[in-house]
């Protein structure tokens, strides 16, 4: 069978056990914008950068978006593939505090959406999300940090990166990282990182920087008055 086949068939394996398309939509989220996530002592910090053309308005634009009040995620490649996530993550929120009359824990909203994500690659007449997502939130076992890509494959981690500078982005986390971290220095560590492959000036309209700690257990997105002053703070 021809290899063209196999390119263009979500739900056809190729010989060598591969879905190709699945591989297309990382690449999707390989050109999108360097995104991280950083787990520390006492919290976690989601940070990405957010380039955009002079004659937008930056304002209009949110690349990390609250899905409930403990949960909140940033996603690196095709922005309106995001938003029918996010959409479907809020709504699975709802239904959880329906039934329960709670917030819906960080692991099992992180299972949501990867489920959502799982099936859309083995379905036909639809194609797999182009984005990845880093997920931060808390639950019962305190702060949380979660990787979910297009495949539906989901992962705990300390610290990660997504986006088109990932790789050199979580080398630079490696050296970087300790468990004893604390949330403000999380917060200076993923702006370092960030600079690494950063073009051109970092401000405070190009940057969009979440946070949840384990005091508060209330995801936020800092002001751009508040990202001004950490950038102040390293120079």
């Amino acid at each position: 069978m021809h290899s063209d086949y196999y390119d263009f068939s979500l739900t056809t394996f190729s010989p060598s056990g591969k879905l190709v398309q699945i591989e297309y939509a990382l690449n999707a989220m390989t050109s999108g914008g360097t995104a991280l996530g950083i787990k520390a002592k006492n919290g976690v910090v989601i940070a990405t950068e957010k380039k955009l053309p002079p004659l937008m308005d930056h304002t209009t634009v949110q690349k990390i978006s609250l899905l409930t009040e403990n949960v909140g995620m940033v996603y690196a490649g095709m922005g309106p593939d995001s938003r029918v996530l996010a959409r479907k993550g809020r709504k699975a929120a709802q239904r959880y505090k329906l039934v329960y009359d709670e917030d819906i824990p960080c692991s099992q909203m992180v299972k949501e959406l990867a489920a959502v994500m799982q099936e859309f690659t083995q379905s036909g007449g639809v194609r797999p999300f182009g984005v990845s997502l880093l997920i931060a939130g808390y639950d019962h076992s305190g702060t949380q940090l979660y990787q979910v890509d297009p495949s539906g494959s989901f992962w705990g981690w300390k610290a990660s990166a997504i986006g088109k500078n990932m790789a050199n982005a979580k080398t630079f986390l490696e050296k970087r990282y300790h468990e004893d971290m604390e949330l403000e220095d999380a917060i200076n560590t993923a702006i370092l990182t960030l600079k690494e492959g950063f073009e051109g000036q970092m401000t405070e309209n190009n940057i969009e920087i979440g946070v949840i700690s384990d005091d508060t257990r209330t995801f936020r997105v800092l002001t751009q008055a508040q990202t001004k002053d950490y950038l102040d703070l390293i120079g």
